[in-house]
């Protein structure tokens, strides 16, 4: 059995995966440890599952599982949790932005007592904007969530067997790995590494992405929105006691005066804007109970190192499998 396991999801890097492949296995190497890479294809479509046929077929300790489309890199990573075998499991990306070399010192820190290790990254040639962005993002999460989440700290870790046990009980649809690895707890070392840009190709977190991922990081550990939906009720509602009390002092001393235009559309547009915005919060908690109500799988599984590609869901955990009833 090996003692190391290394999950790497991989979308779309058919172009730095050997030069990645070549540099984690050199590094995994020099540790002296038996070692397995578990690779996840999440439904790339330029080639990605081939190169991947082609590793595992010349190496193996090389795994892989490859899916029938593009899941997300959530359950990409919940697939290598589940295929990995090792006594512990280091998750990183295939872009060579999380450096293979600093494996052997993760796994230092983990023989020193430490269920996790985590890897974090400095903001060097980061643009000013989303710097700034990023760590006002982190405040408000420690500030809102009930789990610590530390700027700088990704998916890039090492997680002790029981660690990676602990995340894998939790039977979620909606997964924020990042605060289910602070949730789990167990003993957490830290430590900085320089920023490192993609060895080629392009990121897959666009905009868009990334600010749907922060809103899944807000909502996935705490009710506050919720909560701070209630007060802004609340407070409203006391303004417009008070500011109704005013009017009708105001109308007893001085008599009755032809109300403001302009205090009356702020008025309106103010309440409906908070209006749908409390209607979006608690739109996004019904959507998220809707999910997880239909208990869907995580995702669904086209083919595996040991399945090839003629048998799609060889090797899927009962879990995943999506049940299909015969045609009559």
């Amino acid at each position: 059995m090996p003692v190391i396991s290394v999950v790497v999801p991989c979308f779309d890097e058919s172009e730095v995966l050997g030069a990645f492949h070549d540099a984690l296995t050199a590094a995994l190497e020099r540790t002296g440890e038996r070692f397995e890479i578990c690779y996840v294809d999440d439904g790339s479509t330029d080639g990605t599952v081939e190169r991947l046929r082609d590793l595992a077929a010349a190496a193996p300790q090389v795994r892989y599982t490859s899916f029938s489309r593009n899941f997300g890199k959530e359950a990409a990573m919940l697939a290598g949790m589940r295929m990995s075998r090792g006594a512990v499991v280091v998750l990183m990306d295939a872009d060579l932005q999380h450096p293979p070399e600093l494996v052997p010192r993760m796994l230092q820190l983990h023989r020193h007592g430490y269920d996790q290790v985590v890897a974090r990254r400095d903001r060097t040639g980061e643009g000013i904007v989303r710097t700034v962005l990023s760590r006002a993002y982190y405040r408000l999460v420690r500030h809102f969530t009930d789990v610590e989440i530390v700027d700088g700290a990704g998916d890039f870790r090492l997680l002790s067997r029981r660690a990676v046990n602990a995340v894998l009980s939790l039977p979620e649809g909606n997964r924020f790995s990042k605060g289910l690895f602070s949730w789990v707890g167990f003993d957490t070392v830290s430590f900085t590494y320089p920023n490192v840009r993609r060895a080629g190709g392009r990121s897959k977190w666009g905009g868009r992405r990334l600010i749907n991922y922060g809103i899944d990081g807000l909502l996935s550990f705490n009710s506050r929105p919720l909560r701070l939906a209630i007060h802004t009720g609340l407070w409203l509602f006391l303004s417009a006691v008070l500011y109704a009390l005013w009017i009708v002092a105001n109308t007893v001393l001085n008599g009755v005066e032809t109300p403001g235009y302009a205090t009356l559309i702020t008025a309106v547009v103010a309440l409906s804007g908070i209006q749908l915005a409390t209607l979006g919060v608690i739109g996004e908690y019904v959507g998220r109970i809707h999910h997880e109500a239909k208990r869907r799988p995580h995702y669904v599984v086209r083919e595996t190192d040991r399945s090839g590609p003629a048998r799609g869901t060889a090797g899927l955990p009962p879990s995943a499998v999506a049940r299909v009833r015969p045609e009559p």
